[in-house]
């Protein structure tokens, strides 16, 4: 990487690290464009070298904060001897919320601005190099498998709708219980959705 791609990709670090701690402490209604380049110590001009607007930006957050989540639980994966997908996935499951355990800044901001066509979009398309696809590695997962399933871009959408929604108050609040007394009943229902997206052939077959 030559000096010119190293300074742009500095300035765009600046932009995105200050646009999140702005983020998370302000909110962004209350955020302006003008707050992030003075924040991150760049033109307003070279802004929109990177992005559209504030929410583009957010966007981009959720991809590359997202992405990092999802790579360091790959990661953790491909230490482990764990064959059955069912478990693969509760494994990524678990990882994933552990890693939001002790970022709960990042649990609030990717919740609070999280829907599922922002959140598919950002982990099918990273937003830098660095990133990971995740949608890669659920497509390496299904393609792996000891099974076949039915609609399994319904599965994650599932997936990740229950593990976002039921963990948000658990972890911030310890709502309705702590986390850690959650997880049982949250991956007992993880399992019952990957079992009910099985083909009718492996059902039987279990």
């Amino acid at each position: 990487m030559g000096k010119l791609e190293i300074n742009k990709k500095q300035k765009k670090d600046a932009l995105l690290e200050s646009a999140f701690s702005l983020f998370t402490s302000k909110g962004i209604q209350k955020t302006s464009i003008s707050d992030i380049v003075e924040k991150s110590g760049v033109a307003k001009g070279t802004f929109y070298l990177y992005f559209k607007d504030k929410y583009d930006i957010r966007n981009m957050l959720i991809s590359h904060k997202a992405s990092r989540l999802f790579h360091n639980a790959d990661q953790a994966l491909m230490d482990e001897n764990i064959d059955n997908i069912t478990e693969r996935i509760i494994f990524l499951a678990d990882h994933i919320i552990n890693q939001l355990c002790e970022n709960k800044v990042l649990l609030s901001f990717i919740s609070k601005n999280l829907s599922w066509g922002i959140f598919k979009s950002a982990l099918i398309t990273p937003s830098d190099d660095s990133d990971i696809n995740f949608y890669n590695i659920y497509q390496k997962l299904i393609y792996n498998a000891e099974c076949q399933f039915k609609d399994p871009e319904i599965m994650v959408f599932m997936l990740i709708e229950l593990i976002s929604s039921t963990c948000y108050s658990s972890i911030l609040y310890d709502e309705p219980v702590p986390i850690d007394k959650l997880k049982p009943y949250l991956f007992d229902s993880i399992r019952d959705i990957i079992n009910r997206h099985k083909t009718e052939d492996n059902i039987i077959n279990d």
